[in-house]
């Protein structure tokens, strides 16, 4: 019996990675893809001997398929999915969703690499620390992984073929609101710098913001008073649905916020959709929000005119 449970285990490793180098958009990464720990040891405040990280499968099915749910993440990293065809210099660091609890790496984040190298965008996808207390103050784990990312990006710019100046975030669900707290977090690090990547500016130049939870605060319009947009707050592209079960009040009441301060923002809102769809067609017409973010992209002149 015990030889054939090693046979199963044996077969599912292989599986994997034979899924892995089928489907070079799936979850893990093909090996020839670039993929590095963004510290160059433990973690800041990262206690020793940490379960592994494992995938949590969901019972639940997004336009009819499984999705990868990482947990216990104690050693974030950063993957690399270069530009195909011409390369616009643009860059975007990408943050799955996932409540702080998972993260849903192929559902918002590979299948989303996959559409932004298509239109000539370098992705870079971080793999944060899950879970911890939760958002940004509760935990600084996960912006501290995002600033650390974000220095490391603009360090290896040029070798990967990215504008340092054209380099942004996209975030879904808890990762839209890592990548409304890195748009307002990003005059000190929450970490002590380590090298040179940390001398380097961790402000995105723009922020797209993907049904994102934990803008608001417990009631209605309330904003979270942890994040406060400043007139040098990056352009940010928001979206949600109003029948989001996470509220559609967050993406209005970031909007405001931006509006108030004067930053150029723009707020799309549907009537169905739901929540967590990534870019999977889902029969709504939410489902074609990418090409709202492209056309948006050439509106702030980080992609070059059509």
């Amino acid at each position: 019996m015990k030889k054939l449970v090693l046979l199963f285990a044996a077969a599912g490793v292989f599986c994997t990675g034979a899924w892995a180098q089928r489907n070079p958009w799936g979850w893990p990464p093909p090996a020839d893809r670039l993929t590095m720990p963004i510290w160059p040891g433990a973690a800041p405040g990262e206690p020793a001997n940490m379960p592994p990280e494992h995938n949590v499968p969901s019972a639940s099915r997004v336009a009819g398929r499984p999705y990868v749910r990482l947990t216990d993440v104690s050693k974030p990293t950063i993957t690399v999915y270069k530009a195909e065809g011409r390369n616009t210099g643009v860059g975007i660091l990408v943050f799955p969703g996932g409540g702080y609890k998972v993260v849903s790496m192929d559902l918002e984040g590979t299948e989303v690499c996959q559409w932004l190298t298509s239109i000539g965008v370098n992705c870079v996808l971080l793999k944060y620390r899950v879970p911890d207390l939760g958002p940004y103050p509760k935990s600084a784990a996960a912006l501290q992984d995002a600033q650390r990312a974000m220095g490391l990006v603009r360090e290896h710019a040029s070798e990967w073929g990215i504008d340092p100046n054209r380099l942004g975030v996209m975030g879904f669900s808890a990762g839209a609101h890592l990548a409304a707290a890195i748009s307002t977090h990003y005059e000190k690090r929450l970490y002590t710098p380590i090298d040179a990547a940390d001398k380097l500016s961790c402000r995105p130049d723009f922020a797209v913001v993907d049904y994102p939870g934990y803008l608001r605060a417990d009631h209605d319009l309330t904003p979270n008073p942890d994040i406060q947009p400043t007139k040098n707050t990056p352009p940010t592209f928001l979206l949600q649905a109003e029948n989001d079960p996470v509220h559609v009040e967050n993406a209005i009441v970031y909007f405001l916020l931006l509006k108030k301060a004067g930053v150029p923002a723009e707020l799309h809102v549907y009537a169905k959709g739901g929540h967590g769809y990534g870019l999977r067609k889902t029969g709504m017409p939410i489902s074609h929000w990418p090409s709202l973010v492209e056309t948006w992209l050439h509106t702030i002149h980080m992609l070059p005119g059509k």
